[in-house]
């Protein structure tokens, strides 16, 4: 019974764990770097309100379109004077604020659905299905519809991409739960008479969240974009509202004017995007245990 125990309790050693994989992302200068853009953005973005010169609807019709190092503006002006970055600022807390909802939602639904997928095989075929129907309406979609029921907005945006991003987790919760239930430490709870919900919650959830934390580095970037595309197309965050979407839509027809307006919440889109990736790629990494002390 002793040895039992001990098989059931090595899993749960998360301390040993959380050491093992700090140390490997520590000697990863990509993931270091992708870590640090994510957290000066998100720093940015916390404190927008502190950082930003002027607010991001401040309108000042006398100087439009200024360079960027112009006195009182940083990154310049747009067409209508407002200072480009205090909206590119709001813009990325904007963005953030999408993807991080966007997140909890695909996590909160698509984790348990996952589980019960990969542990009850009667229910995979129906939750499969679910999930396929559900890839079958892209985000654009599920955007449009909700646009048309409650109007653009940032929760209708994240609303939209959270769904986008369910069937995703659901498909990776659910192969970890196919690993995970055929091993030894499962077996092991199996013979001791732990129940169903114990097993999923203590034994298989814990050792799935690996998988679920690197999938959710993945959903952040594709959240920024979406966001960015739905905002661009009006179907999003709206006007006055900031978001670098909307700061991109406005700044095309003047790009043969002045570049500026453009670039800079390009730039930021890209920079959060990368952020994610590299943290995301060296995340999966240090979390592989088949890569022992490599790196």
């Amino acid at each position: 019974m002793s040895t039992v125990t001990e098989v059931v309790a090595k899993p749960s050693d998360l301390g040993r764990v959380r050491g093992r994989v700090t140390r490997k992302l520590l000697r990863n200068p990509m993931g270091v770097f992708g870590g640090a853009l994510i957290l000066i953005v998100a720093l940015a973005g916390i404190f927008a309100p502190w950082l930003a010169p002027y607010s991001p609807s401040e309108v000042h019709f006398t100087t439009p379109f200024q360079q960027p190092a112009t006195v009182g503006f940083a990154l310049g002006t747009d067409d209508l004077g407002r200072d480009i970055l205090s909206r590119v600022l709001y813009g990325a807390r904007a963005s953030l604020e999408v993807g991080v909802l966007s997140v909890l939602l695909a996590i909160v639904v698509g984790v348990p659905l996952g589980l019960l997928s990969g542990y009850w095989r009667k229910l995979d075929a129906v939750v499969s299905r679910l999930a396929d129907l559900m890839l079958a309406f892209p985000f654009l979609i599920i955007a449009v519809g909700l646009a048309a029921i409650n109007g653009g907005g940032l929760t209708n945006a994240a609303i939209a991409l959270g769904i986008a991003n369910i069937p995703t987790m659901i498909r990776v919760v659910r192969a970890e739960t196919l690993r995970l239930k055929e091993s030894d430490f499962v077996l092991a709870a199996h013979a001791m008479n732990a129940g169903t919900w114990r097993i999923l919650g203590q034994h298989i959830l814990p050792n799935s969240l690996s998988a679920v934390i690197v999938q959710a580095t993945v959903i952040m970037p594709t959240a920024v974009i979406g966001e960015a595309i739905l905002s661009f197309l009006g179907l999003g965050i709206r006007p006055p509202d900031p978001s670098l979407g909307i700061m991109l839509s406005d700044a095309q027809q003047y790009l043969f004017r002045t570049a500026w307006p453009g670039v800079f919440p390009g730039v930021a889109i890209a920079l959060i995007c990368l952020g994610f990736n590299l943290f995301g790629d060296a995340l999966r990494d240090a979390l592989d245990p088949k890569t022992g002390g490599k790196r």
